[in-house]
C-alpha cells in the first residue's frame, strides 16, 4: 500500500506541478492509497475556509484513512527517534516520525516530497515512492 504525505497532498490540491504530484496523479485510481489522520489534520490545518476544509475532507476521505499511532508504534517510533539521534540525526517533527514509523512497521511505502524522511529511508529501512 502506499500512503501519501500531505506534501503531497497539499502539492496536489494546490495544482503545484512537482514529481511528486505527477507520481500520485498516475497512481489515482490505480493503486491503493492510504491516508493517515495525522497526515488528514495536517492537511485540514492549512486549508483557509470551512467550505474548503469539507471539500478537501471528502476528497481525502474517498481513500482508506487510518489510525498511525498505537501504544506499541509510539514505543517503536521513540526507539527510531534515539536511534537516530544516536547517529546525529534529529528529526524536527513528531508527525513525521509517526508517519515514518507506521510505514516501516506495517510495509508501507511513503510518497513524500519532504526530505525529513531521507534519513528513516536510509537508516531504518522506510521505502519511498
Amino acid at each position: 500500500m502506499i500512503v501519501v504525505d500531505s506534501s503531497v497532498w497539499i502539492d496536489f490540491l494546490n495544482g503545484n506541478a512537482t514529481p511528486e504530484v505527477g507520481r500520485l496523479s498516475s497512481l489515482l485510481g490505480t493503486e491503493p492509497l492510504m491516508v493517515g489522520d495525522v497526515i488528514l489534520l495536517e492537511v485540514l490545518q492549512g486549508v483557509r475556509s470551512e467550505t474548503d476544509a469539507k471539500r478537501v475532507e471528502a476528497t481525502l476521505r474517498r481513500f482508506d484513512v487510518v489510525p498511525m499511532l498505537d501504544p506499541e508504534l509510539a514505543a517503536i517510533a521513540a526507539t527510531h527517534y534515539r536511534r537516530l539521534r544516536a547517529l546525529g540525526i534529529t528529526v524536527r517533527k513528531t508527525i513525521d516520525l509517526i508517519i515514518g514509523t507506521f510505514c516501516i512497521a506495517h510495509g508501507h511505502t511513503l510518497l513524500t516530497a519532504d526530505q525529513d524522511f531521507a534519513p528513516m529511508a536510509e537508516h531504518l529501512g522506510l521505502t519511498l515512492g
